[in-house]
């Protein structure tokens, strides 16, 4: 039989039983964190980006992902413009051909990039559909020359896919896609109208291109007798590989030469940055350290490093400043691993391919013996494992600033768009995580105390 009691009793019960019970709550209530508690120092932070270790596989993924949109996304195919149909023959020549449309240009200096880290790629991962991408794509190239030099002789402004190259009117025409071929023909591309695109496009560079009047490689815009750091990737690459290639010396004097002359113009020795751009007309430059552009001297230091004889004079000056630009940005890696737009103003926006091109330069550099491994190493991995989140499910890199010109006030370079469909930032990754791997095979990593050290 089921007892009423009267609500007081009732609440009296109640009570009694929350205090028979209260030593048993006490001992299931956690610790309170403290400095006695609770090793404090092991607290995961809330990073904004991977760290930890980095596994040699997940950046595998990533080059994976990239790879497979680049590859549907940049078909290597003729058609006819205005049918759209494939053009399968090359016995008569069709004024309507072009290349079929792609999200990437197949021809510009980017896509040499591309090209290049495709080849870096297949290299360390022993993966040959990288290399494929680029033997496929630069042997597809090689055949457009001769279908087109008729007709491009004869109609020199035609806007062929293939006029920039063919009739070159700027080191961007092809001085990436350039080293990319010589590259390529290196690694066993055996396609036989490589060498004389090659050829042309070195003759263009060592004979036609503008020089100030001591030879620097220069432009008349946007100011005359200016010289833009982005002309050193766009040449020397390609210089220092036909040296390479053919053996010849004056190549390599003539990177070492164009090397020093811009350094000694562009090179701030107190930040350990180039200015964007310098004009001989000027007597104040105002220096904008453009990231991009800082990225492309990077690259062309160790492209050069990489095939410069060990005997040559100009070898240690240009390792030296190598040092001395890596020790320069170092210093103004962010936090979360990327490094902003321009390079020593904090409010400007952190940009994609600028890190992959430092995270991959400086990560070569260690692997080379170049630089310091324990002191650089964690630099690299955290550039890395930056710019891994900013390639997308599809493959896309975002964060990319589109092509840019030179300018003289903060405002152009703050609000400068990025874009998905910026080829710069493409390259730039595939070669970074391709070196980055390298890297970890070398170079084992430990956590101590919470931080990513290299133990050799």
């Amino acid at each position: 039989m089921k007892i009423a009691y009267p609500p007081y009793i009732t609440a009296g019960l109640l009570g009694l039983a929350l205090a028979a019970t209260t030593p048993l709550l006490a001992q299931k209530t956690p610790a309170k964190t403290n400095d006695t508690t609770t090793p404090l120092h092991l607290l995961q932070p809330d990073y904004p980006v991977p760290y930890g270790k980095t596994k040699p596989e997940e950046v595998k993924q990533v080059l994976d992902r990239v790879y497979t949109y680049l590859n549907a996304a940049t078909p290597a195919e003729l058609v006819d413009k205005t049918t759209n149909a494939t053009i399968s023959t090359r016995a008569k020549f069709n004024p309507n051909a072009i290349i079929k449309p792609g999200d990437f240009r197949l021809t510009s200096y980017e896509w040499g990039v591309t090209y290049s880290g495709m080849l870096l790629a297949g290299e360390v991962t022993g993966d040959k559909k990288y290399t494929d991408y680029t033997f496929s794509r630069l042997k597809f190239l090689s055949e457009l020359a001769p279908y087109y030099r008729d007709f491009q002789t004869t109609n020199p402004k035609a806007p062929t896919p293939m006029r920039g190259y063919m009739n070159p009117h700027a080191l961007d025409d092809g001085g990436a896609l350039t080293a990319a071929m010589i590259r390529a023909q290196r690694a066993g591309l055996n396609a036989t109208e490589l060498r004389p695109l090659i050829d042309g496009f070195v003759n263009y560079i060592m004979t036609k291109e503008f020089r100030l009047s001591d030879g620097t490689l220069a432009r008349n815009r946007p100011q005359p007798n200016t010289l833009w750091l982005d002309d050193m990737y766009m040449s020397l690459p390609a210089l220092a590989q036909m040296g390479k290639l053919t053996g010849e010396q004056r190549y390599y004097d003539e990177v070492v030469k164009q090397y020093g002359q811009f350094s000694q113009r562009m090179f701030n020795q107190q930040k350990g940055l180039y200015m964007h751009g310098w004009v001989q007309e000027m007597s104040v430059h105002p220096e904008f350290h453009w990231a991009r552009a800082n990225g492309w001297a990077l690259m062309t230091t160790v492209d050069i490093l990489d095939v410069l004889p060990e005997n040559h004079p100009g070898r240690p000056a240009i390792l030296a400043q190598l040092k001395a630009h890596a020790k320069g940005l170092a210093a103004l890696q962010a936090g979360s691993g990327f490094w902003h737009q321009l390079l020593d103003r904090n409010d400007s926006y952190l940009e994609t391919s600028a890190t992959a091109i430092y995270a991959y330069a400086i990560a070569h550099g260690i692997n080379q013996g170049w630089l310091d491994a324990k002191a650089y190493g964690p630099m690299a991995l955290l550039a890395w494992n930056a710019v891994s989140t900013k390639v997308n499910s599809k493959g896309q890199v975002e964060g990319t600033c589109v092509g840019t010109g030179m300018g003289f006030d903060p405002a152009f370079y703050y609000y400068r768009p990025v874009n998905v469909y910026a080829a710069h930032g493409y390259g730039p990754v595939v070669l970074a995580g391709a070196e980055i791997i390298r890297l970890l095979k070398l170079h084992p990593t430990e956590i101590n105390d919470s931080s990513v050290q290299l133990t050799k």
